[in-house]
């Protein structure tokens, strides 16, 4: 496998490394991807994350902007961690996770921060510094992610976190009436045995809302929950919940809507795991996956202006008596087995994304 090939249908930056996708947005009539960025290296944590950015218009030809967020304040000296975007009146506020590490080298601080935009280029931090500058006691160290949405005049915002006590793993809600003064309002979600959540999502959906999490437990591998529900009083009530990609490579999944009122998705596709297979950074962003719910099923499907991509087959994907099993170089096979009624195959170089029965499962693989 060439590794060094450059993809078609997946963004990745030119150069360094990419992980986690942020502030997802539509602004100023482009698509912007924001997204976990090491400017100068290959490879992880030699130097403190920033965030990249790029824009389009159809996510299928891609415009890499310069880098938006630095770590260049005290506050956020161990680097610009991920976050959303949100737009209020022309203008684009970033919300991250700013980390810095104490004098004393201890386990660094999370606190959360924001920039804005009225190009949606040039950023400027805001002169308050952070905005909710500690987690609360239903909280823990681990604290960071901010997912900020709008619903009736009144922003929200939903913090990963994790409650080394309890061990259990939560999404923690902060309202505001002017996106810089947060006030805790209480756990919104959580779960049972594990480490912490990471990279939630929050948005509403018609009369309801959706609100998805990378969930991490302790002796199991990630997942990425999907929920439909109400929110009233401000309590979320799930009401339909889905594991939509249980594919080994994909992460940090982050949901928005666009002007077309359509809920996206784009993940991560990690490429850490190669190191070694290749001199550089493969990881790169998914397609963009439409999040729906159709009579009671949540389904991840990639959205219209992708459609003219998906096969029916592809020498990746090895149909079986069961199911299917994709080969990978160096690593375990991916192995799927149940009724397949309708199975389409997006394939770009060493990527491949599989949809089962219009999106009701999906695996993404690195090949």
């Amino acid at each position: 496998m060439d590794y060094s090939q450059k993809l078609k249908y997946h963004f990745r930056p030119q150069r360094g490394w990419i992980n986690d996708p942020n502030g997802l947005v539509y602004f100023d009539g482009y698509y912007h991807v924001f997204y976990q960025h090491a400017p100068d290296y290959e490879f992880p944590w030699h130097q403190p994350m920033h965030w990249g950015h790029a824009r389009t218009k159809d996510f299928l030809n891609w415009e890499e902007l310069p880098v938006a967020l630095y770590p260049d304040r005290d506050y956020d000296s161990g680097g610009c961690w991920s976050g959303t975007a949100t737009v209020r009146d022309g203008v684009l506020y970033l919300f991250y996770a700013s980390i810095r590490t104490p004098a004393d080298g201890g386990k660094k601080i999370q606190t959360v921060s924001v920039a804005y935009s009225k190009d949606g280029i040039s950023f400027e931090k805001y002169a308050g510094k952070p905005v909710i500058d500690h987690y609360p006691a239903d909280g823990g160290p681990d604290f960071r992610d901010p997912a900020v949405c709008c619903i009736d005049g009144k922003y929200y915002c939903v913090m990963a976190s994790g409650n080394p006590e309890t061990k259990t793993g939560r999404l923690l809600l902060y309202s505001s009436d002017d996106l810089f003064a947060w006030d805790y309002v209480g756990i919104m979600s959580e779960w049972q045995n594990c480490k912490y959540t990471e990279c939630p999502s929050f948005m509403p959906i018609g009369d309801g809302a959706l609100l998805t999490a990378s969930v991490c437990p302790f002796e199991a591998r990630h997942y990425f929950s999907v929920m439909f529900g109400k929110f009233e009083n401000d309590k979320f009530t799930p009401e339909y919940q889905s594991e939509t990609d249980k594919g080994p490579d994909q992460y940090a999944g982050q949901v928005f809507r666009d002007h077309k009122g359509r809920s996206i998705l784009i993940s991560w596709i990690p490429g850490w795991k190669y190191k070694g297979f290749a001199a550089s950074d493969i990881g790169c962003m998914s397609v963009p996956r439409e999040i729906k719910l159709c009579g009671g099923e949540i389904t991840a499907y990639p959205i219209e202006e992708f459609w003219h991509l998906l096969k029916d087959e592809d020498n990746s994907v090895r149909r079986t008596k069961k199911g299917f099993i994709i080969e990978r170089n160096g690593r375990e096979p991916v192995i799927y087995e149940g009724e397949i009624r309708d199975l389409k195959i997006l394939r770009d170089g060493y990527v491949v994304e599989v949809f089962i029965n219009g999106g009701r499962e999906v695996y993404t693989a690195l090949l």
